[in-house]
């Protein structure tokens, strides 16, 4: 009977330690202040590696604690607010986005700046903060020694010279990353999930539903993030500023919306942040345009009351679709959300691996290999509140580790995910069904970002749901998560196939097995005996293309068919060994179709299911990289000796458990 899993969200309370040596931020702390030492950070130490991992560093930087740089320093100045980031040399606007939006969400902020830290108690010249990733919350320690050039920070920081907790908070960003580096170049949706754990959606402006206003205003009410930006057409587009005072490829954060009503008519207005500062809209709206005289004076003061030269500014909701490209926004998990907000969000989550020559079978237009991709079914049972016959949902695929993975030539993988109507059986879907089913939803596109995610609704039913990369053979870890509107059931299908069609029997040559055997070997078989004995006998027959079979392959079969433990084989033996090597050579066969005496990786699945062997995809991974080539085939002679093995251990298994039970009796 299938087994339904109901997902929890992950809570603060659960955020793992994450030092080398698996001590905790307090232990570490206690250990500094009582031998009288600033802590330093043998995980991130003060060295050009933590800065770069491709040049090197291009000017003599220092490496000072805030203690160093000025004279009170203080972890947060008065409050924690937006006017705190300013962007350093570092191309990492996208992070400075998120960190801006995140200051308007103080229980998130809170989450992500644990406030026991301060420069004036307890001080021992460590720090921590706490970052989402891959279904967990992760507490990130790092000491103060921040990179300087003539005693100023050159990374992100404060307007306030005596205020270090936005540039602590990218150096443990930074470290999580593995390095400053990493953080280049980004989307301020991955640094909005890793601060609240949520889930992000990507609107085009130019592409936009109707009511995308609402939605935002909507969104925001309910605690969610967002950031937007101008798309580029060439690198050399990159932060160029436009006449109009905007920055292409910029990331900005959006920090308010509002209706007012100007010279008889509604207008909708939004407020959007630059992290540089000073550099701001300077159209319609703008600050101190001639718009805000014809609004209520009281009014004015509401929206203005906090507007300063800071690179925030308002404009019309029209411009701003006419002038960004993308609006990014960050559903918070209902563990994010404060009690009053008004709409939660139910949560399922999977984890898998794509690993070439098993389950890195790529996008739908590969059918031969797409079937082989992880997959897993998905039960909505309760429409929404609001609509009796459909589920809202939101899919996000996430690929695990990229970032990190840098400094090892990987980057990004393109990535996206299909949804099917589930079928009844619980079994892996097969290369027909989907070569005759067609999607009821999938991601609109693959991309090459970190987490590619969709809005669905659909009918309450079964569902099946396939998150793959675009060529096959590529390899990832992933995360996907579903948001739904009321609780949903969630399963992981298990690798188990249905086994193919075989060919006909072919008993002609069963009639010479011991004529040949009694010829070789006599009544007696040795691991040579049986090799000479294989060899003759398959390749009398033209169906199986090989180069022979290994003496060590030969030594797994006599291990396996020994029953009197002499190290021989007799004929009777031979002959039961022979009822097994029939079906292992059809089934080899039915995969081997041209003939090449070889098959696909991604199909022993199939064969080994068919062989009475069900494995899990951890296991049939490992087959594939043992015994795969280059071009993710297995010739014959592999093959034989894979099936063997696992007959072996089976068998090895059956026998403790039968010892056991007897023990037991």
């Amino acid at each position: 009977m299938t087994s339904w899993i109901k997902s929890d969200p992950v809570l603060i309370d659960s955020a793992e330690n994450t030092q080398s040596d698996g001590k905790s931020f307090e232990q570490l702390r206690q250990e500094c202040l009582q031998k009288g030492i600033l802590f330093e950070d043998p995980d991130f130490p003060a060295t050009d590696s933590s800065l770069y991992f491709s040049q090197s560093v291009p000017v003599a930087i220092e490496w000072k604690r805030p203690t160093e740089i000025c004279s009170n320093p203080k972890f947060i100045l008065d409050d924690a607010d937006r006017t705190d980031i300013c962007q350093g040399q570092l191309g990492d606007c996208w992070l400075l986005a998120a960190i801006a939006s995140l200051t308007l969400k103080k229980d998130a902020l809170t989450r992500v700046l644990p406030h026991d830290q301060e420069f004036d108690h307890r001080y021992a010249g460590i720090f921590h903060f706490q970052f989402w990733q891959h279904n967990k919350w992760l507490d990130i320690v790092v000491d103060d020694r921040l990179p300087t050039v003539r005693n100023k920070l050159i990374m992100l920081h404060s307007a306030s010279n005596n205020e270090f907790w936005s540039a602590l908070l990218e150096k443990a960003y930074a470290k999580l990353h593995g390095s400053y580096e990493s953080l280049k170049g980004g989307s301020t949706l991955e640094a909005m999930e890793d601060f609240t754990g949520g889930v992000g959606e990507l609107y085009e402006t130019k592409k936009s539903p109707d009511n995308l206003f609402s939605i935002m205003k909507k969104a925001l009410d309910r605690g969610s993030m967002m950031g937007c930006s101008i798309d580029i057409t060439s690198s050399a587009e990159s932060e160029a500023k436009l006449n109009n005072g905007l920055v292409k490829g910029h990331a900005y954060s959006i920090t308010g919306l509002e209706e007012v009503n100007y010279r008889g008519r509604t207008v909708q207005l939004i407020r959007i942040r630059n992290p540089w500062g000073q550099v701001e809209w300077n159209g319609p709206w703008s600050d101190n345009s001639r718009e805000w005289s014809y609004i209520d004076a009281a009014e004015k003061r509401r929206i203005l009351q906090n507007s300063t030269e800071d690179g925030e500014f308002w404009m019309e909701f029209d411009d701003f679709k006419a002038n960004y490209d993308r609006v990014e926004l960050c559903n918070m998990t209902p563990d994010a959300l404060t009690e009053n907000t008004k709409r939660h969000w139910e949560v399922n989550t999977f984890e898998g691996s794509w690993i070439r020559g098993s389950t890195a079978g790529g996008c739908r237009n590969f059918i031969d290999t797409f079937w082989t991709n992880p997959q897993f079914k998905l039960r909505l049972e309760d429409a929404d509140d609001d609509d009796d016959d459909v589920c809202s949902v939101v899919i996000a695929l996430m690929q695990k580790n990229r970032r990190k993975l840098r400094k090892e030539g990987l980057d990004m993988e393109t990535i996206g995910f299909a949804v099917y109507e589930a079928p009844e059986s619980e079994e892996q879907a097969s290369k027909d069904f989907f070569r005759y089913h067609a999607s009821k939803a999938r991601s609109r596109t693959y991309i090459n970002t970190r987490e590619v995610s969709e809005r669905f609704t659909l009918p309450p039913g079964e569902y099946l749901l396939v998150p793959t990369t675009f060529q096959p053979h590529h390899e990832a870890d992933f995360l996907v998560r579903m948001f739904s509107e009321k609780k949903a059931g969630a399963l992981c299908v298990c690798s188990q196939p249905p086994p193919p069609s075989l060919p006909e029997e072919e008993t002609d040559e069963e009639k010479g097995l011991r004529r040949l055997f009694e010829q070789l070997a006599g009544e007696v078989s040795k691991s040579f005996h049986v090799s000479h004995l294989l060899n003759v006998f398959l390749s009398s027959g033209k169906e199986i293309k090989f180069d022979g079979l290994t003496l060590s392959t030969c030594h797994s079969i006599i291990n396996l068919m020994d029953v009197d433990n002499t190290g021989m084989l007799e004929f009777q033996e031979f002959k039961v060994f022979w009822e097994k090597m029939k079906k292992w050579i059809m089934l080899f066969l039915s995969f081997d179709t041209d003939r090449s005496g070889k098959m696909s990786s991604y199909e022993l699945r199939i064969a080994l299911k068919a062989a009475g062997m069900q494995l899990n995809n951890s296991l049939l991974q490992l087959i594939g990289l043992r015994f795969a080539d280059a071009n993710y085939d297995i010739d014959f002679d592999d093959y034989l000796t894979c099936i063997v093995r696992l007959e072996n251990m089976f068998s090895t298994l059956k026998l403790k458990d039968f010892l056991m039970l007897s023990m037991n009796v």
